[in-house]
């Protein structure tokens, strides 16, 4: 029996489904529909939803919409209720090396949050981040998902892997 792949939704992508004036508002819904189609596991770490939260309130702010705030938060805690976040922050402690090492081996392009998300998936076994974010191509373990034309190909590949 095939297991269902898991698939990590990065900042770039929760804030561009929840932020309808973002950059990449139109392109994080066609990649999460097509990750939808594949009939992946789309997994939210707290460190996203921490990042998200802040990007959020601080554009709110920079465009002078505070009053925006509690809505684009709802949609969030809407998008990532509570019991689907996948607590990794507690293992910083654990990770912390490893994380010091990436983020050492990419001369600071991976910053730390972006270190420890690739961590927890190595931690965890996971494959697949779903991020308009190029840092993470440079990791060797980590597929990054970003063009929704590509989804279908990236999960029939992994399959083939496993055969």
């Amino acid at each position: 029996m095939m297991e269902t792949p898991e698939v990590v939704i990065d900042t770039s992508v929760l804030v561009g489904l929840i932020d309808r004036e973002d950059t990449w508002h139109d392109a994080a819904g066609t990649l999460r529909n097509a990750l939808k189609a594949s009939q992946v596991r789309l997994v939210y770490f707290d460190c996203v939803v921490n990042e998200a939260i802040s990007v959020l309130a601080r554009r709110a702010k920079e465009r002078k919409h505070v009053d925006q705030f509690p809505d684009l938060l709802e949609r969030l805690l809407s998008q990532v209720p509570q019991e689907s976040i996948t607590w990794i922050s507690v293992a910083i402690k654990r990770l912390y090396r490893q994380i010091m090492d990436l983020v050492r081996d990419t001369s600071g392009d991976l910053n730390f949050h972006d270190a420890l998300i690739a961590s927890g998936c190595r931690d965890l076994g996971i494959k697949w981040v779903a991020t308009f974010d190029s840092d993470f191509d440079k990791i060797k373990w980590l597929k990054r998902l970003w063009n929704p034309e590509g989804v279908k190909e990236a999960f029939q590949q992994g399959a083939r892997e496993k055969n």
